[in-house]
């Protein structure tokens, strides 16, 4: 069994800076922070990394009425990520009678990758491996499309329901499109209720994915339990997931969180070499004004839907 640690502290800065120019509200907001990475085993050297990032945003209304903001995220990246100067980038515009559409040039979420996992957590998600592990499959989900060339459509709230919708021109696909609803019916406090449905098309093939799922507040308390599912065409090797998960705000400062998922991605293949991968573990966070700590302890079985020994991983981050 592999065993990576890794210890991580972050400050996380509000408004930095706030000003007002040719009729648009400008700010300015930061975070930084540092990790450390180890694995005992001797099949990765211990290693330090920082990662920060300032979002630059401004926002106004025109003299028709109209809502625009725009965004752009400077953010050096890590080993991990792109060494890219800028990051995410987007502008909208809309209206509170008809709703608001979204353009991003990087770092989009369509409606599934927003609802892929709205189960509660005080830290990182349990399926949450990262890319410092480096067995195959890891991370994987059933998300749709979180790309760049993104459009998404956002509607105003009526009764506690909003609609949503997605189109993506992007890299990862030819084009990907998906639609959903958001709704939290004001008979019912606390509780919400999820559901998005979307198709990727390729040269080769369309998948046509989906998830559901709801999540109930009551008090400190937080639960919640999702579903997805990925139908691909003219081949059998379909995906599930179901997810489930709590957490509990013992104090305005303190959350800790517990939850599960099993994932198969491919249906077709079980029996064959192949089994469902399983995710577990505990979250805390901690925050004392600007600063945040956290971390988990997460535990993976069968990573990728391979049941090779080097492919159960406990992950302490």
């Amino acid at each position: 069994m592999n065993k990576l640690k890794k210890i991580g502290v972050s400050a996380l800065a509000g408004s930095l800076m706030a000003i007002s120019a040719n009729a648009a509200d400008w700010n300015v907001s930061g975070s930084a922070g540092f990790a450390v990475n180890n694995t005992d085993e001797g099949n990765k050297a211990a290693s330090w990394f920082q990662f920060d990032s300032v979002k630059i945003s401004a926002s106004g209304q025109t003299e028709s009425g109209i809502n625009v903001s725009a965004m752009f995220e400077l953010d050096g990246g890590t080993t991990n990520e792109s060494k890219s100067s800028y990051d995410d980038q987007m502008v909208s515009f809309g209206t509170d009678e008809l709703g608001t559409i979204e353009f991003w040039g990087h770092g989009g979420s369509s409606v599934m990758a927003a609802f892929d996992d709205v189960t509660p957590k005080a830290y990182e998600e349990v399926w949450d491996i990262g890319k410092t592990v480096g067995a195959t499959g890891a991370d994987g989900r059933i998300a749709g499309a979180a790309d760049d060339m993104l459009f998404n459509y956002i509607s105003p709230s009526i009764a506690g329901a909003t609609f949503m919708a997605s189109y993506s021109t992007g890299t990862d696909q030819d084009h990907y499109t998906d639609y959903g609803v958001k709704f939290s019916p004001e008979m019912v406090e606390g509780l919400t209720l999820y559901y998005a449905a979307g198709t990727e098309t390729t040269t080769t093939v369309d998948t046509d994915v989906s998830t559901m799922a709801v999540t109930y507040a009551y008090g400190p308390v937080t639960v919640g339990y999702s579903e997805s599912e990925a139908d691909v065409g003219n081949a059998a090797t379909d995906k599930e997931s179901e997810s489930w998960s709590v957490a509990y705000a013992i104090t305005d400062d303190l959350t800790v969180s517990y939850g599960e998922r099993d994932y198969d991605k491919d249906t077709s293949a079980e029996g064959n070499g192949t089994s469902t991968q399983n995710d577990s573990g505990f979250g805390v966070s901690y925050t004392m004004g600007g600063v945040t700590i956290a971390g988990s302890m997460n535990e993976h079985d069968n990573v990728g839907g391979s049941t090779a020994a080097t492919n159960d991983i406990i992950l302490s981050s």
